[in-house]
Parts: structure tokens; C-alpha cells; sequence
């Protein structure tokens, strides 16, 4: 088993900034890949970024694809999204997850990772 906290989430204002933080604990040793999704009420969950964590190839949504970061801490186990020039089509819950077995690229499907987070709100004003 893998627990996995997430922390970070806020209110800010569109084209700020807010950094989420992940911290894995339990099993890590068989974490492949951890991602970041996100769900707006009434919508679908969403991938948003991904890595791979033994070899730190990153994946992102189009939506997202030059304002958002995704890196590793293999120290702390940890997993960061530095989320910039944020819009107020960001607001969502944002997830952390993580997967236990391989694969051949970065999953985007969230029936792809086996723990989730609890989630964090992340909430961009106009």
C-alpha cells in the first residue's frame, strides 16, 4: 500500500502561482509513475501532469502544457506541480496519484493508477 498527502492548494488570483506538494509513504519502492489530476464539479477527473519516477520522463495535458511542472524529490519522495499563469478554468480539486506496476509511457487514464490522494482545491479568481 501507498499513501500519498497531498498540500499547496489555495485561493489566487488568475496569472499567479501556487506549487502542490505530494508526499508518498508505504510500498514507494514500487511506484513506476505519480500524477496529478483534477476535477471541476461537474465534470470528469482530468490528467494533468505526469512522471515517470525511476527515470523523471514527464507527460502533460495540452491545457497545461507550458504553464505547469511536474518534478520528483526521489529523497523525499515527493512529487511537485508548480503551477503558473493560473486561470480560473484551473479551479478544480487537484489529486495526486500513483501507480504500482509498468507500463509502457505515462498513464493519462486515472483506472491506470492504483492510490489517490485526498485532493487539494485550488480555486483561481478572475
Amino acid at each position: 500500500q501507498v499513501q500519498l498527502q497531498e498540500a499547496g492548494g489555495g485561493l489566487v488570483q488568475s496569472g499567479g502561482s501556487l506549487r502542490l506538494s505530494c508526499a508518498a509513504s508505504g510500498r514507494t519502492s514500487s511506484n513506476y509513475f505519480m500524477g496529478w489530476f483534477r476535477q471541476a464539479p461537474g465534470k470528469e477527473r482530468e490528467f494533468v501532469a505526469g512522471i515517470s519516477w525511476r527515470i523523471g520522463s514527464t507527460r502533460y495535458a495540452d491545457s497545461v502544457k507550458g504553464r505547469f511542472t511536474i518534478s520528483r524529490d526521489n529523497a523525499e519522495i515527493t512529487v511537485y506541480l508548480q503551477m503558473d499563469s493560473l486561470k480560473p478554468e484551473d479551479t478544480a480539486v487537484y489529486y495526486c496519484a500513483a501507480r504500482g506496476n509498468p507500463m509502457l509511457a505515462i498513464p493519462t487514464t486515472p483506472t491506470n493508477y492504483d492510490y489517490w490522494g485526498q485532493g487539494t482545491q485550488v480555486t483561481v479568481s478572475s
